[in-house]
């Protein structure tokens, strides 16, 4: 009786196993720095579930969130946050010197805005990310509205993914900057280096921006997913997976 009980588990293990195999990688790619310039509306021209990440009060921003909103297409907060290298932020910002309240204040503004909008990541943030207490109040903002974080990851000693953890946001990081050098060979480049890590790993969130180079570049290479059956899903897609994996149980400056 021992024995059969013991070849059923076993069976059971190699069904799941196999089944977990045959699930497709996935890749999340967000196109970030959204707003500023007309030219930006290229992004949604992209094939696929392309995620956006519209930068807050610019001239563009909220036109071009609606048009991405209205093709289904996952649209979240591009947040300014505070950098290492004192870089001008632009409006929307969070910065070090701000009160719990004028934190809260920016993060309403910004989605009022765009009230559809899913969720933020940072837009710089090597300083902000680091910071114990002004992530607090971001991802308390956060939870209480039913709204994700994305850590783009601008410094290696980023607490935010882990705070939002700590506050039962769902959350997930970037593993790849597509675009740091606006060059065919370096975006090809990368793009090859995504798709290994998927491969390997299962899923991965990427980021490039709406320069021509990585529009051009992205129509092209986007394609390869389906090929190499990885699937191009939503950003919330991936960060849905990650809080149901919590449930049961890198580095630049943009």
């Amino acid at each position: 009786m021992h024995s059969l009980f013991l070849l059923f588990f076993t069976l059971l293990a190699i069904i799941f196993t196999q089944d977990a195999y045959a699930k497709n990688a996935q890749v999340a790619i967000i196109i970030d720095d959204i707003g500023y310039r007309q030219s930006d509306a290229a992004a949604l021209t992209l094939p696929g579930k392309v995620s956006f990440a519209i930068l807050p009060h610019t001239p563009f921003g909220k036109t071009l969130a609606q048009l991405a909103f209205k093709k289904n297409q996952d649209v979240i907060l591009h947040i300014p946050m505070e950098a290492e290298n004192g870089k001008k932020l632009g409006p929307g910002a969070l910065t070090s010197a701000m009160s719990e309240q004028a934190i809260r204040q920016e993060l309403s503004r910004a989605f009022a805005e765009i009230p559809f909008a899913l969720g933020i990541n940072n837009h710089m943030g090597s300083k902000l990310t680091k910071l114990y207490t002004p992530m607090v109040w971001t991802m308390r903002f956060l939870k209480e509205r039913n709204l994700f974080f994305v850590d783009s990851v601008t410094t290696g000693r980023t607490k935010a993914e882990r705070i939002a953890n700590k506050f039962g946001v769902p959350t997930a990081h970037r593993q790849f900057f597509l675009d740091n050098e606006l060059n065919s060979d370096y975006i090809d480049r990368q793009f090859m280096l995504l798709i290994e890590y998927a491969q390997q790993h299962q899923s991965v969130v990427a980021i490039a921006h709406p320069h021509p180079e990585s529009i051009a570049a992205l129509k092209r290479l986007i394609p390869l997913l389906a090929q190499l059956d990885i699937d191009l899903v939503p950003i919330s897609t991936l960060v849905s997976q990650q809080k149901s994996r919590q449930n049961v149980t890198a580095v630049g400056e943009e």
